[in-house]
């Protein structure tokens, strides 16, 4: 059986710093960055907490693909982008904790 895939671009609290990622469970993995799981990780030595964008996909490839995109934009691309889908940039968390 296949795994679908997800993107994900998480912030911290004043937005000033951006984080993108791809995983094939979304809840675990934003669990894992909210609870710094890893302290030597970007977003924990950032306190990157807030899952402010996401995408999922039918497969962890198509996810990779897509992951690859948004990593290669300027941060004014990824703005616009979270902008598209939550303009207010507020935690999208409890949109996911429900998967």
């Amino acid at each position: 059986m296949q795994k679908g895939g997800a993107v994900y671009i998480m912030a911290n609290a004043r937005n000033t710093v951006l984080y993108t990622g791809v995983t094939n469970d979304l809840f675990r993995r934003i669990s894992e960055h909210r609870n710094g799981l890893n302290p030597n990780a970007f977003t924990s030595k950032y306190n990157l907490i807030k899952i402010v964008y996401f995408e999922s996909f039918n497969s962890i490839e198509e996810g990779i693909i897509r992951e690859k995109q948004i990593k290669g934009r300027s941060r004014k691309k990824k703005e616009e982008l979270i902008n598209s889908i939550n303009p207010e940039w507020k935690d999208l968390w409890n949109d996911i904790k429900e998967w």
